[in-house]
């Protein structure tokens, strides 16, 4: 999922143009960290590789070799700027620097998971990479979890909509597939908040619930 700054029309029309090029150029350029439809990009790729129109395996190669070469050059983008940019992305949207770091604090503990994971949620798939850059996560750790990231990733996509692409309109497949995003990033924003409400919330009542100290004579 991400901002549909393309039609579906058009977007199969440049997959039909332009092939496999179309799938590993969106995706990359997503992973990279440019909110284009790389998701429905690929997705229209196993859809077209399902009707005849394209391979099977080119398509999951290029869906695989976009998300690896889009997420490592999210990662240096992250490692050499990636925090003042994000600072002034802040400052638009009215994010304090203080929640920002908290945000970077908690991704630091969980990127391994995050870039792996991040494929299949909404927005993560594109602030993932980039923010590994910014933790300064180890790149060859970043790029294990990346690769197997982008091959399940891309193995998941292309051969849902390779099958099931000629039982139901694409249009409906891809409209699931936003849905399971949108419900994935809802339960990562509560994995990564929650815990720490109920932590503000126990000292609060800890503190609340402290005796006043009495000072000996």
């Amino acid at each position: 999922m991400s901002f549909e700054l393309l039609s579906l029309e058009t977007i199969q029309e440049l997959a039909r143009q332009y092939g496999y090029w179309a799938v590993l150029c969106g995706i990359a350029l997503e992973s990279a960290g440019i909110p284009l439809p790389g998701e429905t990009i690929t997705l229209v790729g196993g859809f077209l590789a399902g009707s005849g129109e394209l391979d099977y395996w080119w398509v999951l190669a290029s869906a695989t070799g976009g998300a690896v070469l889009g997420g490592s050059f999210g990662y240096f983008i992250g490692k050499l700027g990636g925090w003042a940019l994000l600072l002034k992305a802040g400052r638009f949207f009215r994010i304090t620097e203080e929640q920002l770091t908290e945000t970077k604090t908690q991704f630091s503990q969980n990127a391994a998971r995050a870039v792996f994971f991040g494929r299949f949620v909404a927005f993560l798939r594109i602030l993932a990479s980039p923010m590994a850059g910014i933790v300064e996560m180890p790149f060859p750790q970043f790029m294990l979890y990346n690769f197997a990231g982008g091959i399940v990733w891309a193995s998941v996509m292309v051969t849902l909509s390779f099958f099931l692409g000629r039982l139901i309109p694409l249009e409906e497949l891809i409209a699931w597939v936003a849905k399971f995003a949108i419900v994935a990033l809802i339960l990562v924003v509560a994995w990564f908040t929650v815990p720490g409400w109920l932590e503000s919330r126990k000292l609060k009542q800890s503190s609340v619930g402290e005796p006043p100290s009495v000072s000996g004579e």
